[in-house]
């Protein structure tokens, strides 16, 4: 066992030495960043494949009733920071965010599966690499993020991160076969990743602003709009000066 304070010694620093042309990765965490793509983009683009589980429901269709509206918060967090997270704010400040997500989508499209746990079941978060002649396991992973891998400040107290091969890794492996292949509890998003990380590279119009705005401050209140609440149209508010000075 090996172990990681990610401050005199970051895990980054192990994965540029372990991850080799054809390494199999399989990820279970709670997010995923375009920057951690980018510290570890020569290694990456080098792998065979990348297995992605977020480990909370992320842009998965929900398939149970809408009872906290606090769940949702946190779902919302989780899948903007594939821009980046809250301590990656520097990096989205470089202005180059749209170059990294372009190259971040076309090598997901290529290497990477997503999938997201569709259930409200806890799921603890760990990264597991497969070598032409070692398995290792890294835990715990909250997320793939700078932070996480030590190239960034988070507001841990500490940042610990143990490194295990086999036989012990060996666990590891079995426990995210198994639920990968959990169609119960797992929901493929990968399309749905790309389509998010692409909207920050494709050039849009100006009023697709307007729009996101709007899209951002009520998406999480729509699914409880019905027409019971919905005003009238026979009122004639279509035609009201607030009506067109907005629409």
């Amino acid at each position: 066992m090996e172990l990681f304070n990610n401050v005199t010694k970051i895990v980054k620093d192990d994965l540029e030495r372990v991850l080799t042309p054809g390494s199999r990765i399989s990820i279970a965490a709670a997010c995923f960043s375009i920057y951690a793509y980018r510290e570890l983009k020569r290694q990456l683009n080098n792998i065979d494949s990348l297995r992605f589980i977020f480990t909370s429901p992320t842009f998965v269709t929900e398939k149970f009733p809408k009872e906290k509206r606090e769940f949702y918060i946190p779902r919302l967090h989780r899948e903007r920071s594939l821009y980046g997270t809250k301590f990656e704010v520097k990096l989205r400040n470089e202005l180059t965010q749209k170059a990294i997500a372009r190259e971040c989508a076309d090598w997901i499209r290529k290497k990477v599966i997503f999938k997201s746990n569709a259930t409200q079941d806890s799921m603890g978060g760990f990264l597991n690499i497969q070598t032409t002649d070692q398995q290792l396991t890294y835990m715990p992973l909250n997320g793939f993020t700078t932070v996480d891998i030590g190239c960034e400040c988070g507001n841990n107290i500490h940042d610990m991160v143990n490194k295990f091969e086999a036989p012990f890794s060996s666990e590891y492996f079995r426990l995210f076969d198994s639920i990968w292949n959990d169609e119960d509890r797992l929901q493929d998003v990968t399309d749905e990743v790309v389509e998010y990380i692409s909207a920050v590279y494709q050039e849009n119009p100006a009023e697709l602003i307007y729009f996101m705005t709007l899209n951002n401050i009520f998406s999480e209140f729509l699914e409880d709009i019905s027409e019971d609440v919905l005003p009238n149209e026979a009122t004639g508010f279509q035609t009201s000066l607030i009506w067109n000075k907005l629409y």
